[in-house]
């Protein structure tokens, strides 16, 4: 059950109805529109109750048919945007639109910061770089670990982008925050380990949450809805294909659940056709439908020298195209009536604390 205020509501009023929530036994979750206060109640509420709520002048009661709710679109007036760099970040969602890019792993100080130079001449706001790899293969590279996320960060700061980099364990938490990693992923393989949704949304830092590799658009929400649950509210959903019967490419682009996400939930969601494709060549056209289907941004891996990349090479951009998506999408954006995110302000890549 989701309880909406009426906007300028006296905040003892919302501390009354809480209170009154908590002495029936129920939990009362404030949810994050800061212009209209709301509550959620994850377990319902009694008919008796209910029937006295409805009464309340300054309430309305909303009972979902979808099992999320703090994530649930009837929770804000307006999509959330999420700022990725503090608060003078760069924004995703609420009109304003993102690319992140870079190499699919870290593979030196150098080789990231001259990915990083040429994601940002290009348009990119936002660099990301693998620092722990998750492999099908053991014998695979697995990344350069802690020492990958300070190149990393390095490469931000020198080009003034925050950073977006995976996490696969929880005991890593602690090297992603005193390095000062912007936005923490959660890749596809780990959506569901609930232990680590609850340790990255302690951090007090956006998450991006890839779908998982065969995940229902639900499973997905509700993995979202852990996140919010144990107190993230910067939460950016990432599509990037589905496992399907196809072999023709590397997953299946799920481009049908951008419209409905946007009205079931207020989320904002990037696409990453790097992942879908799997082939850089028909990585373009696949980044251009996904604005138009309502994208708030693209994920894209580029690499300066695909042939050696170290990981992920075949659907490794070279700089130049990267830059011609960019191109396309500044036209896509503005055809439909929203913005391209300007980058980040310089003392939103401040070295790490």
């Amino acid at each position: 059950m989701i309880l909406l205020f009426e906007s300028g509501v006296d905040e003892s009023v919302v501390r009354d109805v809480t209170l009154r929530l908590q002495a029936a036994g129920l939990r009362a979750l404030r949810g994050p529109e800061p212009r209209r206060a709301a509550l959620v109640v994850p377990e319902g509420l009694p008919p008796e109750l209910a029937a006295e709520l409805e009464a309340e002048p300054t309430l309305t009661l909303v009972q979902p048919h979808e099992p999320w709710r703090l994530v649930h679109r009837a929770l804000r007036d307006a999509p959330s945007v999420v700022r990725i760099g503090g608060p003078r970040g760069v924004a995703i969602g609420g009109g304003s639109v993102a690319v992140i890019a870079g190499p699919c792993s870290v593979e030196g100080r150098q080789a990231v910061l001259e990915a990083a130079h040429h994601a940002r001449e290009a348009g990119a706001q936002l660099l990301r770089g693998g620092a722990f790899k998750p492999r099908t293969s053991p014998y695979a590279f697995r990344g350069y670990g802690v020492e990958g996320l300070a190149q990393l960060k390095a490469a931000g700061v020198a080009t003034g982008m925050p950073v977006v980099s995976e996490i696969m364990d929880a005991s890593d938490l602690p090297a992603f925050v005193d390095h000062d990693i912007d936005c923490l992923q959660i890749g596809a393989r780990n959506m569901q380990n609930f232990t680590l949704l609850a340790a990255v949304a302690g951090a007090e830092r956006p998450v991006l949450l890839k779908r998982g590799l065969a995940a229902t658009v639900e499973e997905w929400l509700l993995a979202a809805e852990h996140l919010a649950a144990a107190g993230c509210s910067q939460i950016v959903l990432c599509e990037r294909g589905i496992r399907t019967f196809e072999t023709a490419t590397r997953n299946t682009l799920d481009l049908t659940v951008l419209p409905l996400l946007h009205e079931w939930t207020h989320l904002p969601v990037v696409v990453d056709p790097s992942h879908a494709a799997g082939i850089a060549r028909i990585i373009p056209p696949l980044a251009r439908a996904s604005i138009t289907a309502g994208a708030d941004g693209l994920a894209l891996e580029m690499h300066l020298r695909p042939e050696v990349a170290r990981s992920d090479a075949a659907q490794a951009l070279l700089p130049g195209e990267l830059a011609r998506i960019m191109a396309d999408v500044r036209v896509l954006v503005a055809l439909d009536g929203r913005r391209l995110s300007p980058a980040a302000s310089p003392a939103c890549s401040a070295p790490p604390r």
